[in-house]
């Protein structure tokens, strides 16, 4: 069965906001909900422009493995503020996750394994643990884990990262996890020296609040995607080349 992509993913969310698909989340905040979501993260946007700025200065951060949100250059968003403890700090600098000794390494060992054994299925970089639990309202914060854990597979000579999130916000989450995931899946590629492949996306929960429905509904009259930039990925995928900034002035 061919795999579903974010074109498929965009049309059922505009399909579950016209057939009025609502699920309450603990907050009482009104979303679209799609459980279980599965597909190939084959365009860096699913609803709205990407924020390029912010991405590079939250990946300069994550790099930096800061597990102070203070530390984000520039002006720290609200969000991160609003999850943070006390004193700043927070569970989710993706960096420190995959980076640190104190989370175990994790980059370096699916470096190792993959140099070792190109076929392992054992290199998973895994972001959350157990005392998650405990962690995450310490001290007054609210940053339960987003990601789980991300596997890594060598197939074709090509790389491929399979991504494994309890929780994505689609609209500024998916872009920004997006563009962290695609930059580590590059870096990993080039110190494997093999080439990148797909970028599959597994979300327990995928979902849009109701504050960005007006980006689901602008969606659903898009240019006709035969009429789109159309090109094809290094698996053959049929991909969208080009940015929603095009289509959200």
């Amino acid at each position: 069965m061919k795999p579903f992509n974010v074109q498929d993913i965009r049309q059922y969310f505009i399909d579950a906001l016209n057939n009025e698909q609502f699920v309450v989340d603990k907050s009482g905040v009104k979303t679209l909900e799609l459980i279980n979501a599965n597909f190939i993260a084959n365009e860096e946007t699913i609803f709205g422009p990407v924020n390029y700025d912010y991405v590079s200065r939250e990946i300069e951060w994550y790099e930096s493995m800061s597990l102070n949100v203070q530390d984000i250059p520039g002006k720290t968003p609200v969000i991160w503020e609003q999850v943070a403890d006390n004193a700043g700090y927070i569970n989710s600098n993706y960096g420190w996750c995959i980076w640190s000794p104190e989370n175990g390494s994790q980059y370096d060992h699916v470096k190792n394994e993959l140099t070792d054994y190109p076929n392992s299925r054992r290199a998973i970089m895994i972001y959350t643990r157990p005392d998650m639990w405990y962690q995450y309202n310490f001290d007054g914060r609210s940053d339960f884990m987003c990601t789980n854990a991300v596997q890594y597979v060598i197939r074709d000579n090509l790389l491929h990262a399979i991504v494994q999130m309890r929780s994505n916000d689609l609209v500024y989450g998916f872009r920004n996890d997006r563009a962290w995931q695609i930059h580590v899946l590059e870096k990993l590629a080039g110190d494997l020296e093999i080439g990148v492949g797909n970028l599959y996306w597994n979300a327990g929960s995928l979902h849009v609040y109701e504050k960005h429905f007006d980006l689901v509904r602008s969606a659903e009259f898009e240019p006709d995607p035969d009429k789109r930039d159309w090109e094809y990925d290094c698996v053959g995928n049929k991909v969208y080349k080009g940015h929603f900034t095009k289509l959200y002035p």
